[in-house]
């Protein structure tokens, strides 16, 4: 039992492998040739694995960056990891994170075919990352064994459903339909990121100026490949902290590096490969997920949406990637002497997560607001994720977690959510599970309600499933 259960949660924990099968389903209910369900099933596969390896061209050039920054700058802290908390609560969790993870999938499956929330998250490794929270903060508040895996399957479910359904309008801006919606716990961040640009977007009749449309002098207009345009600014910032972190440093920390101005030079060139060939796995994913997924759409949850990885929105404003990594993270810097002069816990600014959060705030912002919505959106985002962590880590410190902290904007809320009303046991947690089906059964009514009084009245409706917030009409 435990071997199909491991190998359960490998699959379930392996997006590129999740997402062929996926698409291999839908093929399947399609009724497609042989010839065509081997062929998008592969390339689906394919591409996840193009984008994974992208991901992690960025974080390797990444890691230099962060010890050069902090022995640079001289500055100590926490700096808040997913991946080095889940570690450690996995040794002791690790059965019932796995059932909750498998669990929590098919209850966000039974949402998407009953209410007309209808994302179908497909990110694996956040999946997990969630689930093992649930795992802890469960069992701390009381919960054993079966239903210590049933309320983090519920809890886990309801922001698997919520989360992409929040980003759907920004979404639908960004590609003019609901084929794709966004499956990564920053989701929070991100709608703020979306609404700030909302609101900068507003002012005036005009458009606002995305990202891809600034114009550049004659004599730099090559700035606007965004290739270009991210190997320069990322080499100019890698020689600017190797040359503060000095030769030595370098040469002790990183041995086989060279010459130091050559090693930055070459970390900044090899970011900006990792994204470009981030975007490359996510062009070749759209091409074959899109059309693979309607098959589940049409025959098992009606108007069914998948939730991909945040890469995915990278492609509709490259420049705003750039942008929003690096105003986030000036966010990440901005917060630290206000912490210090505050006297609250230093959160060192993790560059993984500003790259990654910051630049699909960047990409959210951009699409209402243009490139002052980038910048705001994802600043205010590298901000949120910067002192949000600290109110989680009484909750995670009452758990054995003292010294480290999730870092992306859904995890940290939940965390606080859910942590706290656990200090009131396990009366507290159901309270918190009740709240969260309320508004999906709540929202479900209204959106229904919505869709058909727009049927009455003659207007097109689209999917009908995503609805919209106040910001999302646009």
């Amino acid at each position: 039992m435990k071997s199909v259960l491991d190998l359960l949660q490998s699959i379930a924990a392996t997006p590129a492998l999740l997402v062929a099968l996926i698409a291999l389903l839908g093929l399947v209910l399609q009724h497609k040739s042989a010839g065509d369900t081997i062929k998008g099933t592969v390339k689906t596969f394919v591409g996840f694995l193009v984008l994974t390896a992208g991901a992690g061209v960025v974080q390797q050039a990444l890691a230099p960056f962060g010890a050069m920054f902090q022995q640079a700058f001289g500055v100590r802290g926490i700096v808040p990891n997913n991946e080095a908390i889940v570690a450690v609560a996995l040794k002791q969790y690790g059965v019932a994170t796995a059932w909750i993870m498998l669990l929590g999938m098919v209850v966000n499956i039974l949402i998407a075919r009953f209410t007309r929330f209808k994302h179908i998250f497909l990110t694996g490794h956040h999946t997990l990352y969630m689930a093992c929270m649930f795992a802890v903060i469960m069992a701390v508040a009381g919960f054993h064994s079966f239903w210590q895996i049933l309320v983090g399957a519920l809890a886990l479910g309801a922001i698997m459903s919520l989360s992409p359904w929040i980003l759907q309008p920004f979404m639908r801006t960004m590609t003019g339909s609901d084929d794709v919606g966004l499956g990564h716990f920053g989701g929070g961040g991100y709608w703020l990121a979306g609404a700030i640009g909302h609101l900068v977007g507003r002012k005036g009749d005009k458009k606002p100026t995305s990202t891809e449309e600034i114009k550049f002098p004659k004599g730099m207009a090559f700035l606007r490949d965004s290739t270009v345009a991210i190997a320069l600014t990322m080499i100019v910032l890698y020689v600017i902290v190797a040359l503060f972190a000095g030769p030595h440093f370098v040469a002790s920390k990183y041995p086989d590096a060279g010459n130091y101005i050559i090693y930055a030079i070459t970390l900044g060139g090899t970011f900006a490969a990792g994204v470009f060939i981030i975007l490359a796995g996510v062009r070749l994913i759209l091409a074959e997920i899109v059309p693979a997924f309607k098959g589940i759409s049409e025959r098992l949850v009606p108007n069914a949406i998948p939730a991909l990885d945040c890469p995915i929105v990278f492609p509709f404003a490259p420049n705003a990637v750039l942008i929003g990594f690096l105003t986030s993270f000036v966010g990440g810097l901005v917060s630290m002497p206000i912490m210090a002069l505050t006297k609250l816990p230093i959160v060192l600014p993790g560059v993984v997560p500003h790259f990654f959060c910051g630049a699909t705030a960047g990409v959210f912002g951009n699409s209402r607001g243009g490139w002052k919505g980038a910048v705001l959106g994802a600043f205010v985002q590298g901000i949120a994720i910067s002192f949000l962590p600290i109110a989680l880590m009484p909750v995670l410190g009452s758990l054995g977690f003292a010294d480290t902290t999730f870092s992306d904007f859904d995890f940290i809320t939940m965390g606080i959510y859910y942590g706290l009303l656990g200090r009131l046991g396990q009366v507290g947690v159901i309270i918190g599970l009740v709240v969260m089906y309320a508004v999906i059964v709540a929202g479900s009514v209204v959106l229904s309600r919505r869709a058909k009084k727009a049927v009455a009245e003659g207007a097109p409706t689209g999917s009908g499933s995503t609805g919209a917030t106040s910001v999302g009409a646009h």
